[in-house]
């Protein structure tokens, strides 16, 4: 696919996704939906890559959300089926991906970086779900992940208001990981040299098992565990051969992710 709206760059193992619409805050039309579901469909099937890294083009936003100019001439809210951004309701990747939210993230892109693994913002981000404000509601992931996040009180005081909230407060909230105290870009990518100086098949396994234990009492998590696909995968890799000679032999693990 050729590209329009978002820009795709292959780093060693990196993939870095940036949406390209900053003269509308990056708001997603459905054309851009449509890309951004190819780009993560390849990112998903590539074995050559490990850790994902999803940011906006510009200093003002990382996302607006939906494109509500397309939405009021008849576009509608159509998303692909794995949801807003091609990411919200894909569930079944097992590769961590970090948002790097260098600006406004509202709406659809709040809950695009909230469908993140890590949030990594800039100081001057803003994070808010203001679609009662229009008459909406945050479909996109917001209503479910934000209280598993950060707890019912907390989440109802955003969604019941729309009202926005800094990266401060996002930190202090619990849904930012980082408040970056240089370039976003340059804190999400330690955040992603940190994952791959780790085995891809761990992490593979970990991302799973803490997903799926979500809403599964421990104890029955604890035994279910061992049976997930990805966890299965790592017991047997090369991966779980070489942390521990690698250990043994005092010297840095070369992954193989097999």
């Amino acid at each position: 696919m050729n590209y329009e709206y978002i820009s795709v760059e292959r780093e060693g193992k990196l993939t870095l996704v940036t949406l390209q619409r900053p003269e509308a805050h990056n708001a997603l039309n459905a054309a851009a939906h449509e890309e951004l579901e190819h780009a993560f469909n390849a990112f998903a099937e590539d074995d050559q890559q490990w850790v994902a890294i999803i940011t906006g083009s510009g200093s003002k936003a990382f996302c607006a959300g939906h494109d509500l100019k397309q939405q009021a001439s008849g576009g509608g809210l159509t998303t692909p089926s794995t949801g807003f951004g091609g990411l919200a309701s894909r569930f079944d990747l097992n590769k961590p991906v970090i948002a790097a939210v260098n600006g406004v993230a509202m709406g659809g892109g709040f809950e695009l970086a909230l469908a993140c693994d890590i949030i990594v913002a800039a100081p001057t981000a803003v994070f808010a779900l203001p679609e009662p404000k229009v008459g909406l509601a945050a479909l996109a992931g917001g209503l479910q992940r934000l209280p598993r996040l950060i707890g019912l009180k907390r989440s109802m005081g955003m969604l019941l208001t729309g009202r926005r909230v800094t990266a401060a407060e996002g930190r202090e909230l619990g849904f930012v990981n980082e408040v970056a105290e240089d370039d976003v870009i340059v804190a999400a990518r330690r955040w992603a040299e940190s994952i791959l100086a780790c085995s891809p098949m761990s992490v593979r396994a970990t991302k799973e098992a803490v997903l799926r234990g979500l809403d599964t009492p421990i104890e029955q998590a604890l035994i279910e565990e061992w049976e997930y696909p990805q966890m299965k995968a790592m017991l047997a890799s090369q991966d779980a051969v070489e942390g521990p000679k690698a250990f043994a032999e005092k010297r840095q693990p070369s992954w193989t992710g097999h």
